[in-house]
């Protein structure tokens, strides 16, 4: 038999919530395993394994991805953020701080996702109105919270981040 055959592994250098990442994985990992089993990084859930319902969103490069859909090797030179890397030490991310105030979780299965879309959509759309939440939210699923009081909290969020912006530009 000649012929080369496929590699079945290779190295992912990254970053995942600022730290620097290198390991040999293989290349059918995706990035859901890679977070959950390798690095422990268990805030990232899955559930339908199809792209289909949001629940395991992160941000790569600044992009909502879906982490259960996504091939690790893929991360190759990217940054990885997870919902594990918004806080700072005890402070929450305003979006995290939103979802609280606003009680836009139950069970908080599909929360993190959530979350991360969010936070997607205000680094890219700071001024984000109620048509822009809806789309962008309109991949994620919930079952048991409802979806008002999860736009409420993207839009506390927002006014929250562009009040924290004008108050640093003063």
């Amino acid at each position: 038999m000649t012929g080369s055959q496929a590699p079945t592994s290779t190295v992912v250098r990254c970053h995942v919530n600022g730290r620097d990442v290198e390991m040999l994985v293989p290349v059918r990992l995706t990035v859901a395993e890679l977070l959950r089993d390798r690095l422990g990084l268990t805030g990232t859930k899955v559930s339908c394994e199809m792209q289909v319902c949001g629940v395991c969103t992160v941000l790569v490069d600044g992009n909502p991805v879906s982490s259960c859909a996504t091939l690790a090797c893929d991360l190759d030179g990217t940054e990885v953020l997870t919902v594990e890397g918004l806080a700072r030490g005890r402070d929450l991310h305003p979006v995290q701080e939103a979802f609280m105030s606003a009680n836009a979780l139950q069970c908080g299965f599909c929360t993190p996702g959530f979350i991360m879309m969010a936070v997607g959509l205000l680094d890219t759309h700071p001024d984000a109105d109620q048509a822009d939440i809806r789309e962008w939210m309109d991949g994620n699923l919930c079952r048991c919270t409802g979806y008002e009081p999860i736009e409420t909290a993207v839009t506390v969020a927002a006014s929250g981040l562009a009040a924290a912006t004008a108050e640093a530009g003063r």
